[in-house]
């Protein structure tokens, strides 16, 4: 079946959209589906990419070409309203532009790892619907929801209560009213400390921490969450304007362009340098940038104290959900936004959180009872905190978690026995079960689903008949464990995705002796982190969890997971990968 790989998007995540793009590429069961890549541009045109294109660092080193670039890093937005022949030539360089009417004469399925307004709110989701084509996710209720915080926090309340406090403020409300008196407001409100959120973002978007008594404080932690950006005349004069206005058009750091200037619109970097030039003549004192999808209204709860923690939830093949273990986030900073959940190493992450059963327990009942009424289905991830003294506090729903082959969703699958490869198929087969429960097309999506679990068995049944790999990693010091973890995870992961080989991660400890490892523990941050687990020691809320989630793992994986075992030789083994240079591999080798 040809899957179509939907990445990039016009929301302010298209680069961990297009991360994600790349892991589903790799890791897709080539034994299964055949991916076909389509980029999303930020001005919604639907490109199917040249496949060598899919492994650029980032969008902007190949779209706009560099051609179209000059002395900035720019997206296509910033080069304004080009006419269609513009256009044509520029797309024809990266690929062949497609409508959606043409999808079907490419692909059957659209596998969604775009993120963000448009990409995960229903928008997309209602134009694939409108074309009968099934895609990856909930369905447009359940996405509407997933990225509305507001709406989000009323239905969690309605569902299992919610323990937080919460108030919105509007950007009519705060630009109409003296900042210090709104600040007492929200003081009176929510307490302080609080977090401002954009209500509408992905991927910690938009977030800020007000902790001090400040008005300058609360008035900045607003304005960036509705992506205004204040410049000063005295900022700018003093500033690396060709720094500054690039950073504006980062989407990770800045509020991206175009933006609105004195009510007109600015497209481009330098064309934004020259009006703030122009602007701060000596006679005016501050400006705003405005950015041209800024938010009406921002978020702002409480701050609440404790242990911060994800937790995913899936459905059997007879749709029953099933909530993940949770996964703890230890952060070494005050606020898990963006850079800190995917740009920094400034959290550490524990599977289930280190708390009592009892407590996580609970936090599973809750995601899987908010999961049900809030009509999710296929997969959300749902973060919260648990307070010191028990009470689970949700917020955040996620539809479309991250898709980098280390993120939380493949952690937490990977503890029932599937790995990416697994859990990808998962969110393909899933996803057309939850198409027909909308009854549009029931018919033609039976019949792709009848056809795909056929696939899915026939696979099962052949995964012992493959060339068995070990996958060999570990060493004689805690330096070269770490170095070849970091490969083996790389080399288990091509090999999982294709349709010869059996990968089976072997590893070395510091005795020489061999341990044959189950695939959970080749998610681990770590190989200090698979070491304190040799002993086979398995939490009880994981043990609980892999019972509820044997139908999902029997049916995509065929067998449940295995414990730790310690094995004399490599001869059942057909080939090995060396992925340490201190270990020698007497066996056929695989080079990666």
């Amino acid at each position: 079946m040809k899957i179509g790989i939907f990445f990039g998007g016009p929301a302010r995540e298209r680069e961990i959209s297009f991360a994600g793009g790349k892991t589903a590429m790799e890791n897709i069961d080539k034994s299964l589906f055949e991916p076909v890549p389509v980029f999303v541009d930020g001005c919604g045109n639907f490109i199917l990419l040249k496949p060598e294109l899919v492994y650029a660092p980032s969008i902007r080193d190949f779209y706009p070409p560099k051609s179209y670039q000059g002395d900035y890093q720019i997206y296509s937005e910033s080069l304004g309203q080009l006419s269609d022949d513009e256009l044509e030539t520029m797309i024809s360089s990266v690929g062949v532009r497609i409508t959606p009417d043409k999808f079907a004469e490419h692909f059957k399925f659209a596998f969604i790892a775009m993120h963000g307004p448009a990409c995960e709110d229903g928008s997309i989701q209602g134009l694939l619907e409108w074309y009968g084509m099934p895609y990856s996710g909930p369905s447009l209720m359940g996405s509407s929801i997933g990225i509305d915080k507001i709406a989000q926090n009323d239905l969690i309340k309605l569902a299992i209560g919610l323990d937080k406090k919460t108030t919105t403020l509007t950007r009519a409300y705060f630009e109409k009213n003296e900042a210090s008196a709104v600040f007492e407001e929200i003081k009176a409100k929510v307490g302080l400390p609080f977090v401002v959120k954009a209500p509408h973002q992905g991927s910690s978007i938009g977030v800020a921490f007000v902790k001090k008594d400040s008005v300058e404080d609360f008035e900045k932690a607003v304005k960036q969450c509705l992506f205004i950006r204040e410049v000063s005349e005295n900022e700018w004069n003093s500033a690396d304007k060709h720094e500054f206005v690039q950073r504006m058009a980062n989407l990770d750091e800045g509020i991206g362009l175009p933006v609105s200037l004195n009510g007109e619109v600015v497209y481009h970097p330098q064309e934004l340098l020259e009006k703030l030039n122009n602007i701060f003549d000596g006679t005016t004192k501050t400006s705003s940038l405005i950015s041209m999808n800024s938010e009406d209204a921002v978020l702002i709860e409480g701050f609440v104290k404790g242990q911060e923690f994800s937790c995913g939830v899936i459905q059997t093949p007879d749709c029953e959900s099933v909530a993940l273990p949770p996964t703890e986030i230890i952060a070494a900073v005050e606020v898990f936004d963006f850079k800190a959940k995917y740009q920094s190493s400034a959290t550490r992450k524990k599977i289930p959180v280190d708390t009592a059963l009892e407590n996580n327990q609970q936090i599973q009942h809750d995601v899987k009872a908010t999961f049900d009424a809030l009509k999710f289905g296929v997969c959300t991830r749902i973060d919260g905190f648990l307070t010191p003294d028990g009470r689970v506090i949700l917020h955040d729903p996620n539809t479309i978690p991250g898709m980098s082959p280390t993120s939380l969703i493949f952690k937490q699958m990977a503890e029932i026995g599937m790995n990416v490869t697994d859990a990808i198929t998962y969110f393909i087969r899933q996803s057309i079960r939850e198409r027909i429960r909308v009854g549009k097309n029931t018919f033609k999506f039976q019949q792709l689903l009848d056809k795909l679990d056929l696939a899915i068995a026939q696979r099962v049944a052949e995964l012992p008949k493959r060339k068995k790999v070990a996958v060999i990693f570990g060493g004689y010091s805690a330096e070269n464990q770490e170095e070849s973890y970091v490969k083996a995870r790389k080399a288990f992961g091509k090999l999982a995705a294709s349709s010869e080989y059996l990968p089976i991660p072997v590893f070395v400890t510091e005795d020489g002796k061999y341990h044959q490892l189950p695939i959970n523990l080749m998610f681990k941050e770590f190989a200090e982190d698979i070491m304190k687990l040799l002993d086979g020691t398995v939490h009880p809320l994981i043990v609980s969890t892999r019972k509820k989630a044997e139908p999902i793992t029997l049916h995509f994986t065929g067998k449940l997971l295995e414990s730790v075992k310690i094995i004399d030789t490599l001869t059942g083994f057909d080939f090995g990968v060396s992925c340490g240079e201190d270990l020698v591999v007497d066996l056929p080798a695989l080079a990666f």
